[in-house]
């Protein structure tokens, strides 16, 4: 048996315990955080590039079970290619440490994501945490959302039904959803905080 499902899973507990006022340090209704990034293509990003466009950004390790979840179901890389076709940016970031569970190399990313489906604007590692760290990302998934203007208007879980078992999408409220579709006709964001869940982030 692969012993590295068995490590995730003694270790997935440790993102649940997030609760609403930490998750909410990075402020809603602020200014995001601005950061550069180089992605796996070694092309260089910053999110201040993007301003004029809703950012997704999401949190990720491929090999956490709650990861898993999304990406094997199609339930995040539909979402994915739903939303950059609707001209939204979709970042994606490991920031887990060199040798964590699921650091990929830029090989075995393309693999996943031809694997899974995925199809995000870019993916990183950022095997240092820092910015990781500069946005407290706590789990695995965990997602934010930047307006057009650059303003943090989401923090929080993909959806609400906190599992690892694929049954539960459908009956879960996917706060990414919702929200993304609010800013598209001019509303604000109705959940703009909720509580992640999954995995730690492997700092």
């Amino acid at each position: 048996m692969n012993a590295k499902p068995l490590i995730g899973a003694c270790l997935l507990t440790l993102g649940l315990g997030v609760g609403a006022a930490q998750s909410a340090q990075t402020e809603i209704g602020q200014s995001a955080p601005d950061f550069t990034l180089t992605d796996i293509d070694g092309h260089t990003h910053s999110l201040s590039d993007y301003r004029g466009k809703t950012v997704v950004v999401e949190w990720v390790n491929p090999e956490c079970p709650f990861v898993i979840k999304h990406y094997e179901s199609g339930n995040i890389p539909m979402l994915q290619k739903q939303s950059t076709g609707e001209g939204v940016v979709w970042l994606v970031i490991n920031s887990g440490h060199a040798g964590a569970q699921g650091d990929f190399s830029p090989e075995q990313v393309r693999d996943w994501q031809q694997k899974t489906g995925s199809g995000p604007t870019a993916y990183f590692r950022d095997q240092d945490g820092a910015v990781g760290r500069l946005y407290r990302a706590k789990t695995t998934p965990h997602m934010f959302i930047v307006n057009a203007q650059g303003t943090l208007v989401y923090n929080g879980a993909i959806d609400s039904i906190r599992s690892a078992n694929k049954s539960d999408i459908a009956r879960a409220e996917n706060y990414v959803t919702s929200a993304l579709s609010e800013l598209a006709v001019g509303e604000a964001v109705s959940t703009p905080v909720s509580q992640p869940y999954g995995c730690s982030v492997k700092y």
